[in-house]
């Protein structure tokens, strides 16, 4: 059985096509319990059973495989051929995408429960699987139904009211960290990460509702808009940001570091966090 704090306090956030067993290996070096899978991998999860062929007691989760891209029957083939392997380490991670890139994506809260009957009917159990979860329904089906939620480019106001709905179910939100000697040079970085998630009315609803204005939003994102969505430039604000999810009601929170040298980035908030002495 899964439980929420094998996750551990701290975990790193890495697209599928940017990880490998050496990003996997280093990862758990530094200390943090739980490498979150994202970028929708595909059902086969290969690369969630490289990641997890290279480490030793690391979690993998996915964050997330997208329902309409993965036939649950063959996520739960695979998912159950990786825990004969690797037991309790993997957590499976679904979501429903975004509308925006997504055009069958229809009526996401009945998708999501059938998929749910089909991983039950499959023997994925509840605390072996998750949810992508920004809106309050999909939050209350994550609590209902699974281990808990993974929202993903949210404040603490988000978290606070997430960890309402939830009740004791995992809460695991995304972080996003942009570290650099040059304080304009990170913001710019962050800038165009949000970019490329402000066209995606999910994200852009959620931010709304929990603290941002249309001033915030406008023009690519106003600097203090960005500064408090994007972590940075220095790892004593990343910590200082991921922990305030944690004091808003998260039990993990997973950090994704931009950049040309995100383990570099991951290093240094690892030290910042104290997670060097843990791993020691």
């Amino acid at each position: 059985m899964t439980q929420k704090s094998d996750l551990g306090a701290w975990g790193v956030w890495r697209s599928a096509g940017q990880a490998d067993g050496g990003f996997a290996r280093r990862v758990e070096e530094l200390g943090y319990r739980t490498l979150w899978v994202g970028g929708s991998p595909a059902a086969d999860l290969v690369i969630v059973e490289e990641l997890l062929d290279a480490t030793t007691d690391l979690v993998v989760a996915t964050g997330i495989v997208n329902i309409w891209q993965a036939d649950a029957a063959s996520v739960a083939q695979a998912f159950h051929r990786i825990e004969d392997s690797h037991p309790g380490r993997l957590v499976l991670g679904i979501g429903s995408g975004h509308r925006e890139a997504t055009p069958e994506r229809v009526k996401p809260l009945t998708a999501l429960r059938s998929y749910l009957d089909v991983l039950d009917a499959e023997g994925v159990r509840q605390d072996q699987r998750l949810l992508a979860a920004l809106g309050d329904r999909t939050l209350a089906l994550a609590a209902e139904r699974t281990l808990g939620a993974h929202p993903y480019l949210t404040l603490p106001p988000h978290t606070a009211h997430a960890r309402a709905i939830l009740g004791d179910a995992l809460l695991a939100p995304e972080v996003t960290v942009a570290l650099g000697s040059d304080g304009d040079g990170a913001r710019d970085a962050a800038r165009a990460f949000w970019r490329r998630y402000s066209r995606l009315s999910n994200y852009v609803g959620a931010l709304e509702r929990f603290g941002a204005t249309g001033e915030d939003l406008a023009d690519g994102g106003s600097d203090e808009f960005i500064d408090r969505l994007i972590a940075g430039p220095d790892a004593e604000r990343a910590a200082a940001a991921i922990h305030s999810h944690l004091d808003a009601g998260a039990d993990h929170v997973a950090v994704q570091a931009l950049g040309d040298d995100p383990l570099g980035s991951l290093e240094r908030i690892a030290s910042a966090l104290g997670l060097d002495q843990l791993a020691r």
